[in-house]
């Protein structure tokens, strides 16, 4: 929608407030409820976001080392930007107008802000001649708590929505009806429509795919999909959560990234080639052994918290070494590509954690790579157990190791520059530092007694 149709929508339905929101460093929404006078104010040059929403974390604790903003520049006001063409109303939530927004533009040169970061990766795809077409596949747990009940409970064994093992289940989500038709109606009119919804193994997990967009376009919906499924949950008396591993006994929860190219026209899917034998046009090729090639630089990207890496383990359904195949779901990549229609690159990394901006970003730009320089794709399929082939290296089993990795890498620099890598694995050295210093419940009942 223009301009002038988006305030002849709000004149004509009477609306006075709108909702906008953006999403900082981990992913998660920041916004305000805005009068429609500071709407219109703003539209041009911005409204003024203090700038502490990149420099703390997902506690709201301020990062103690980095230098886009801190005590040491005062917190100042940068101007945040809506974009009108993310327009969409939240049904849930008496149908306010919401807008998505980030920091691109004049005077946020030094914001390291995810969206704008894909922005310019997205940019540069336009520019090589590519419409790039990706979506986001989420897992997820439900529980029977409330926010205060978890935190009265200590967050010490939330009781699952349903119990057992059931995946692919008719029975379960129909003895949920009214949450799980809730969640692909409310989806739906949040112009978020899911391909498809079902439960996952484990008890209480469902499991979502995104319907494929534009990049951009994609991460949006992505993004908004799990603040989505967040509220929606919270209307029926229950918490999703997406951390990438809640426990160890069961599988983590996945956040898989499909991606494609096509023309500029979007009428051909340049993956495909019906001539080659395994149907992998050169494009494909080389935009693989660009992803696996950049991989161990960007591991942050697609794995951002302590927890990811729970969940990155040998036989539950994760990746664990640098590795590729055809419709294999054992490696870091899997190749799906029995149509032209659906060829596709599935980037299983990322959990449900990820920051879909961030995932999205790494994944295009270092299959781009490939495609810029040509790389041979020299690194065979895995038609087996991709566990076990680390020939081509693993996949660092926790944060600290992925995020010194990047900070130290060239590669990472050159994709996203210096400000982001720079201020990106600070902060993923800080959450290492927060865990590092917190005694847990299993350190207790290891040593308190016995040594």
């Amino acid at each position: 929608m223009t301009k002038k149709q988006i305030l002849d929508y709000l004149d004509e339905h009477h609306i006075q407030h709108i909702k906008f929101a953006f999403a900082d460093i981990d992913g998660v929404l920041r916004g305000k409820v805005i009068h429609r006078r500071k709407l219109e104010s703003g539209l041009e040059d911005g409204y003024g976001f203090c700038d502490v929403v990149f420099g703390w974390d997902s506690s709201d604790a301020p990062y103690d080392h980095v230098d886009v903003t801190g005590w040491h520049t005062g917190y100042p006001d940068k101007p945040c930007r809506i974009d009108l063409s993310t327009f969409r109303t939240i049904p849930w939530q008496d149908n306010i107008p919401f807008f998505l927004a980030d920091f691109s533009g004049a005077g946020n040169e030094t914001v390291p802000c995810p969206r704008t970061l894909l922005k310019r990766i997205v940019n540069e795809c336009h520019e090589l001649g590519f419409h790039p077409e990706f979506a986001q596949e989420f897992e997820w747990f439900n529980f029977r708590e409330t926010p205060q009940s978890l935190a009265d409970k200590q967050y010490i064994n939330p009781q699952p929505l349903t119990p057992g093992m059931f995946g692919y289940s008719i029975l379960r989500p129909s003895q949920q009806s009214d949450f799980y038709y809730d969640l692909i109606k409310s989806l739906t009119e949040f112009d978020i429509p899911v391909e498809g919804l079902h439960t996952e193994t484990g008890p209480g997990v469902y499991e979502a795919a995104i319907f494929h967009d534009e990049a951009l376009r994609a991460a949006d919906k992505a993004v908004l999909f799990k603040t989505a499924v967040k509220e929606i949950a919270g209307k029926h008396g229950i918490m999703a959560s997406f951390m990438a591993k809640w426990t160890e006994t069961l599988p983590g929860c996945s956040g898989h990234v499909h991606q494609s190219l096509w023309d500029a026209g979007k009428k051909q899917n340049l993956f495909f080639d019906s001539q080659d034998e395994l149907h992998m046009s050169e494009l494909i090729k080389h935009y693989i052994a660009g992803q696996l090639y950049c991989l161990p630089h960007l591991v942050p990207m697609y794995a951002p918290t302590i927890n990811s890496y729970k969940r990155l383990v040998e036989g539950a359904w994760a990746p664990t070494t640098i590795t590729w195949g055809i419709d294999n779901r054992t490696t870091a990549l899997r190749i799906i590509n029995h149509s032209e229609k659906h060829s596709r690159v599935e980037t299983r990394i990322p959990g449900a954690d990820t920051n879909p901006y961030l995932a999205i970003a790494a994944a295009l730009a270092s299959g781009l790579y490939g495609i810029k320089n040509k790389l041979a794709l020299d690194i065979p399929p895995v038609s087996g157990n991709g566990y076990a082939d680390k020939s081509n290296g693993s996949i660092p089993s926790n944060l600290r190791d992925a995020a010194l990795a990047m900070q130290d890498s060239a590669i990472a620099r050159e994709l996203f520059g210096e400000t982001f890598v720079s201020h990106f694995t600070k902060t993923r050295l800080w959450e290492w530092q927060q865990y590092s210093s917190h005694v847990t419940n299993w350190e207790i009942k290891r040593y308190f007694e016995i040594i």
